[in-house]
């Protein structure tokens, strides 16, 4: 067990005690994601020049499938903030300190460019709004995605593709917007962000598809959507190995009317080693796709079009197996299963509500199939 597993192990109890304030605020309370950044977890991937823990893909992965283990929520607003650390690695290092270095530090932000941001001198004025904002309300900075402006237009590039810029401000130049009724995840705070007119620095600002990393270590070479989606894909995993657990729990005490345990059911053990087999293989996939390219990117090669697909299929592939595993254990489980109260059912929103993330959708089959064919694809899509 790694350093960082066993720091968010330790945490357990801290999570489900805030698990009370968290569903019906519909957001992570400040008290908890101060304990997950007191223990570094939103820092995992800052790079150790700014007191990041620069770890390695799979020590990200493993990390948040132990918290998620205990609440989905809570890991997946790690998730956002730890995998947001990436960037980090491609701001210049005075920036870079003074938005990633405090210990304190929680920096979130949603990258679809549903902003418009206008060059003045040095600085751009951005204006926007944007949902899943997941944890941005115990954030010290936030980012948002923009389409570059001139002229009342959106620049393009060269290939004609519309130019974007990640916008990174202090939380002050935020207002957030109560959206986040959902059926799962509640305890993300996922809603609506907005930027009225805010000046950011071009120093603050970063581009995913035109800019490089700063920081020459192999986390940087690996690539940031695909760190995304193992996030995303780790919080999944977490959620049903812990849906695993409780429903083990929970057929070993139940009574059928014939005496005899759920557990003792002969189709019961069939489902259930059915799931558990379908669970590991995914997770086994998906681990051995996050080694392969990390190989590569210690070698200081740029991960290629076919290895990057390989990633996110084995990402989607592990969040959407999760999902129909979870909800195979609460179909066994019974009638309690069906309130809102019962652990299962938590598992079983939350499962579904993670397969709505564009990172691991189902276009994302069409996408890596296309390179697995030998097709193209940019590095904006992988």
């Amino acid at each position: 067990m790694s350093e960082w597993v066993g720091r968010a192990r330790a945490l357990k109890g801290e999570i489900e005690a805030a698990r009370a304030a968290m569903d019906p605020a519909r957001r992570l309370p400040d008290e908890l994601a101060a304990a997950f950044a007191n223990a570094g977890l939103y820092k995992l991937c800052v790079p150790n020049a700014f007191g990041g823990g620069e770890v390695s893909p799979a020590d990200l992965a493993e990390t948040l499938e132990a918290l998620a283990e205990v609440d989905a929520s809570a890991a997946w607003c790690v998730m956002i903030g730890a995998t947001t650390g990436a960037l980090a690695a491609y701001l210049g290092p005075q920036a870079a300190q003074e938005i990633f270095g405090p210990a304190d530090a929680i920096v979130t932000g949603a990258y679809a460019p549903m902003g418009r941001a206008l060059r003045e001198g040095d600085v751009y004025r951005v204006s926007g709004q944007w949902k899943w904002n997941s944890g941005g309300q115990n954030s010290s900075w936030l980012l948002g995605g923009c389409l570059l402006m001139e002229n009342g237009a959106p620049q393009k590039g060269a290939d004609g593709v519309p130019l974007m810029r990640m916008m990174v401000t202090p939380a002050r130049n935020v207002s957030f917007i109560d959206t986040w009724h959902t059926g799962g995840l509640w305890g993300t705070g996922s809603g609506d962000m907005a930027m009225k007119d805010v000046a950011i620095p071009a120093a603050h600002t970063v581009s995913l598809t035109d800019d490089k990393p700063r920081v020459a270590a192999p986390l940087y070479a690996f690539p940031v959507f695909g760190l995304l989606a193992l996030g995303i894909a780790a919080v999944a995993s977490g959620n049903a190995k812990g849906a695993l657990g409780e429903f083990a729990a929970v057929a070993s005490g139940k009574r059928m009317p014939n005496g005899r345990s759920l557990a003792e059911r002969g189709v019961t053990q069939a489902m259930y080693a059915q799931a558990y087999a379908d669970h590991s293989a995914a997770r086994a996939f998906l681990f051995a796709e996050i080694e392969t390219a990390w190989r590569e990117a210690q070698q200081g090669a740029a991960i290629g079009m076919a290895q990057r697909a390989r990633l996110r299929l084995a990402a989607t592939h592990l969040v959407r197996t999760s999902a129909d595993v979870v909800r195979r254990l609460q179909d066994f489980a019974g009638g309690a299963s069906v309130f809102l109260s019962d652990p299962l059912h938590r598992r079983v929103r939350d499962a579904q509500t993670a397969t709505a993330h564009i990172m691991i959708a189902p276009p994302t089959y069409e996408l890596t199939g296309r390179v697995l064919l030998g097709g193209e694809a940019s590095t904006a899509e992988l």
